[in-house]
């Protein structure tokens, strides 16, 4: 059975806010608030993928200490700049 979109939305929305690493959970949370609900289909499979990533490779991607993955370079950057966008 395929997951419903509102519920997929929520169980992003969740795993972006309870990460393990508190920065992560807050610039996670904020660019999912911002965010998801007008991401398609694959950039949505692309995000879910991202959040199955381990909390420290993440934060090292975000804050540009190691270079994201090719596939993952576009959403990180533009994560990185969420709190900027204010």
């Amino acid at each position: 059975m395929s997951e419903l979109p509102a519920h997929r939305l929520k169980r992003l929305q969740m795993r972006s806010m309870r990460r393990g690493i508190k920065e992560m959970d807050i610039l996670l949370s904020a660019y999912a608030e911002r965010n998801l609900a007008g991401m398609g289909p694959a950039e949505l499979d692309l995000y879910d993928l991202l959040l199955q990533e381990n909390d420290q490779d993440l934060y090292q991607w975000v804050t540009g200490q190691v270079a994201a993955p090719a596939q993952f370079s576009a959403l990180v950057g533009d994560i990185s700049q969420t709190h900027q966008k204010e």
